[in-house]
C-alpha cells in the first residue's frame, strides 16, 4: 500500500505490516460505493466553502478533480488505479486521486471530516439508490405476475393447489399468480420505506464522533445530498448502520419470496407434474444425459436466497458486541450488507428473465386438478349447508374418500373442478369474479406506488 493511499500515519515511527493492511482492506467490497463517495465529497466541499475553510479557487479545483474522478469511475479506469495503490478502502483511493489531480487544493478535501462520517454518509447514499432500484425490480416482477394472471383468468386455467405438497383444492391458476404477486407488492413498499428513511438524517460533518471544530456548513451539505437535515447526534451518526441493515433485511425478504416461488416452478417443471415448460433461453442440459432440461436459474435463485439469509445473520452478529461508536467491525457489517444488496438485485433480475421463459401446460394442469380427491371439501361444505354438523360432515366425507381410494376410483360427487371454484363465496377466494377484482386491485395499488426517480443531487455544484 502506497503512502499516498493512507489517510493516517504521522504518529507512527514504523510502517504497518503489509499483510495486515491487506487483511484490513475493504477495497473490492467498496467499489459499489465509489460514485456515492464522490457525491459525498462534493457536498463536503460545499460545506468547506460556505464555512470559509477553503477559498473559492480551492473549492473549484476540488470540484474539478472530483468530477474527473467521477468520470474515471464511470469509465472503469478508477478501479485499476485504486488497486494499483492497494488502498485500504475506496474512500482513501478517491482522496489520493483528488490530491494528485487538484495539487495543493487536494490537501484540503479532508478538512473537518473523518472517514467515520464519510463512510456513514456514503453508505446512506448507496442505500437510497439501491433501495430504489430494488423497488423498481420488485415492481416489475409483481407486474409480470399480474400480466400472466390476467391471461390465465381469461383462459380459465384450473390447477390443484397444494398444502404440505399434497393436492388440496382446485383453484384458478390466475388465483395462484395473484398470490405470487402479493409479496412483491409488499417488497416495493418496504424498499420505498427504506429509501425514505435513509434520506432523513445526514451524518456528514459529524467527524470522528464529537463533531468538528471547523465551521462546516452542515445544513447546506445535507440539503445538497437530498437529506432532510443534518444528523442530531454525532456519536450516534457515525456508528449507525440501521438503514443498511434495513435494506439488507428487505433484500433478504424479497429473495426468500422469490425462492419460494422458484421452488414451486422447479417442482412444476418436473415430468411428474409437467405443469411448466421452461424455454431454451432459461434452461440448461446435462454433460452426460442428453434428455435433460434443467431449471437451473430457479435453483440458483433458491440457493442464493439461502446464502443471503446467512449473510444477514452475520451482518447482525457483527453489531452484537459493539459499543455505540465506530469500531472497525463495522467494515465487515458494511461489506456483508453491500454483498446482500448486490446479490438480491441479481436474484430479482435473473428471476424476471427466467420467468419470461415459463409456459404453462394448461391441459395437463386441468387434467390433474381432481387428483387426490380435491373436491372433498366441497362435498363436506354441501352437507354442512344442508344442516349436517361440520364434524359429522368431515368424518363422513373422509370415509367416502377412504373407500374410493381403496377401490381405485373417483369420489362420488356431481362436482367438478370448475364447479368447486365457482362455489366459493368469501371475498379473496378463487372464484373467477373475485380473482378479477384481486387483479384490478393489485394493478391499482402498483400504479399508486411512486417509483419516480429518487432525489437528484442537483444542489451539488456541477
Amino acid at each position: 500500500m502506497t503512502t499516498a493511499a493512507l489517510q493516517w500515519g504521522g504518529r507512527f515511527a514504523g510502517a504497518a505490516d503489509k499483510e495486515l493492511l491487506a487483511f484490513g482492506s475493504s477495497l473490492d467490497d467498496d467499489f459499489a460505493l465509489a460514485p456515492f463517495d464522490v457525491a459525498c465529497s462534493l457536498a463536503h466541499v460545499e460545506a468547506l466553502e460556505r464555512g470559509a475553510i477553503v477559498r473559492p479557487a480551492q473549492a473549484a479545483a476540488l470540484r474539478a478533480a472530483l468530477h474527473a474522478v467521477e468520470a474515471e469511475i464511470a469509465g472503469g479506469a478508477f478501479t485499476a488505479y485504486a488497486r494499483s495503490l492497494a488502498a485500504e478502502d475506496v474512500h482513501g483511493a478517491i482522496d489520493a486521486r483528488v490530491r494528485e489531480l487538484a495539487g495543493d487544493a487536494g490537501e484540503w478535501l479532508h478538512a473537518g471530516r473523518s472517514r467515520n462520517d464519510q463512510v456513514a454518509t456514503t453508505l446512506l447514499l448507496y442505500v437510497r439508490e439501491r433501495a430504489h432500484a430494488a423497488a423498481q425490480r420488485s415492481h416489475a416482477l409483481a407486474r409480470a405476475f399480474i400480466v400472466r394472471a390476467s391471461e390465465e383468468l381469461e383462459a380459465q386455467t384450473v390447477v390443484a393447489a397444494c398444502t404440505h405438497r399434497q393436492p388440496a383444492q382446485p383453484v384458478l391458476l390466475a388465483f395462484m399468480l395473484v398470490a405470487w404477486s402479493e409479496p412483491f407488492v409488499r417488497a416495493v413498499k418496504r424498499f420505498l420505506d427504506v429509501e425514505r428513511s435513509a434520506a432523513t438524517s445526514c451524518p456528514l460533518g459529524s467527524a470522528a464522533l464529537a463533531g468538528s471544530g471547523l465551521p462546516l456548513e452542515r445544513e447546506g451539505a445535507a440539503r445538497a445530498l437530498g437529506f432532510t437535515s443534518p444528523s442530531r447526534n454525532a456519536l450516534d451518526a457515525i456508528g449507525n448502520r440501521d438503514a443498511a441493515l434495513d435494506l439488507a433485511h428487505a433484500c433478504v425478504r424479497v429473495a426468500v419470496d422469490a425462492s419460494r416461488i422458484a421452488e414451486e416452478l422447479i417442482a412444476w417443471s418436473a415430468p411428474a407434474y409437467g405443469y411448466v415448460h421452461l424455454g431454451d433461453a432459461a434452461s440448461t442440459g446435462s454433460s452426460l444425459m442428453p434428455q435433460k432440461r434443467n431449471p437451473d436459474p430457479f435453483e440458483l435463485v433458491r440457493a442464493h436466497a439461502a446464502r443471503l439469509v446467512g449473510a444477514y445473520a452475520g451482518a447482525l452478529g457483527t453489531l452484537c458486541g459493539l459499543a455505540p461508536s465506530y469500531q472497525r467491525d463495522l467494515q465487515v457489517t458494511k461489506s456483508l450488507a453491500i454483498g446482500i444488496v448486490e446479490d438480491a438485485l441479481r436474484i430479482l433480475g435473473a428471476f424476471e428473465r427466467a420467468w419470461a421463459s415459463v409456459a404453462f401446460a394448461r391441459e395437463r394442469m386441468e387434467g390433474a386438478a381432481l387428483e387426490g380427491y380435491t373436491i372433498a371439501t366441497d362435498v363436506a361444505d354441501a352437507m354442512i349447508a344442508d344442516g349436517m354438523p361440520p364434524r359429522e360432515a368431515h368424518a363422513r366425507v373422509g370415509a367416502q374418500v377412504a373407500r374410493a381410494e381403496s377401490e381405485g376410483r373417483a369420489l362420488d360427487a356431481s362436482l367438478d373442478a370448475r364447479a368447486s371454484i365457482a362455489a366459493k363465496r368469501t371475498r379473496g377466494s378463487t372464484a373467477p369474479a373475485d380473482v378479477r377484482d384481486q387483479i384490478h386491485s393489485l394493478k391499482s395499488e402498483l400504479a399508486t406506488l411512486d417509483l419516480s426517480a429518487q432525489p437528484v443531487l442537483s444542489e451539488v455544484e456541477g
